[in-house]
């Protein structure tokens, strides 16, 4: 599995959101965490694990060992950038690069949220260890705008390529992952087919317990025009994102319970214990 990107196993169709990304605002329960910049490296712990050139360059967000070694356990006990102390999971994207000059970004917000018509109190914490991949890569199609876009600032405006942002509203890359899990599986072949979207407002026989549908937003201070964008994965049609729980099990739980089953809408870092 050395050297793999993310299309190069065969692929399940894990279909699209109901509906794309609204940004942060509105009354959907949910809670929010924010994670500063940790690290770059080509590990990659989902698609090769044990390799320290994992095909691509990644910016990693979350937890600051997160290398290709790490596991739900190893993650668990290292430090964390997130504001919420207690969740120590690992979030990545691939590297951008701006006429071949790599971007740092600040930071990525992850949203927690009940999935599109989803009942929210039927909503169950990830399993720990559960590994998610969403988006594009090599060989695939361009994702959907639901699955994967840009926008500027909190704009939910969202655009299948990066637009020009104005001044104070930095590029963000934003990317959803599915909400239905198989019920047994934290990760599986193609890293995608234990999990699936939900549709109309359930989720597939196969995939029956839903959970939330986290989708990143990683923010870039990059604005105006005149730029040469690409990614580290190849065009910007393979952008995706990767998430690699390893959240305190109660805690996760409590978010869970307090805000999204109770429908509420909790802040970044939510004080419920």
């Amino acid at each position: 599995m050395v050297g793999m990107d993310h299309g190069s196993l065969p692929m399940v169709e894990m279909g699209e959101p109901d509906v794309a990304f609204g940004g942060p605002q509105g009354n959907i329960p949910q809670f929010v965490v924010e994670c500063p910049y940790s690290h770059t490296s080509k590990a990659d712990p989902i698609v090769a694990p044990g390799a320290a050139d994992g095909g691509h360059q990644h910016v990693f967000f979350g937890s600051v060992s997160t290398d290709e070694s790490s596991t739900a356990t190893s993650l668990l006990a290292a430090d964390t950038f997130c504001e919420q102390q207690l969740d120590r999971s690992a979030y990545w994207t691939p590297a951008m690069y701006d006429h071949d000059q790599m971007l740092i970004p600040d930071k990525v917000t992850a949203y927690y949220r009940p999935g599109p018509g989803i009942d929210p109190a039927s909503v169950r914490p990830y399993p720990f260890g559960l590994k998610l991949i969403a988006g594009g890569g090599h060989g695939l199609a361009r994702p959907s705008l639901k699955v994967a876009s840009w926008t500027c600032g909190v704009s939910p405006q969202n655009a299948p390529t990066p637009p020009d942002c104005p001044p104070a509203k930095g590029l963000r890359m934003i990317v959803t992952f599915p909400d239905c899990w198989d019920g047994q599986n934290v990760d599986s072949t193609d890293h995608r087919a234990h999990v699936m979207y939900s549709h109309a407002g359930s989720c597939p026989v196969t995939h029956p317990v839903p959970v939330p549908q986290l989708t990143v937003t990683v923010a870039y201070q990059t604005t105006g025009p005149g730029h040469d964008l690409t990614l580290a994965s190849g065009s910007l049609d393979t952008l995706h994102a990767d998430f690699f729980n390893a959240w305190d099990e109660h805690k996760l739980a409590t978010e869970v319970a307090d805000c999204i089953n109770r429908k509420v809408v909790c802040g970044v870092t939510s004080t419920k214990t």
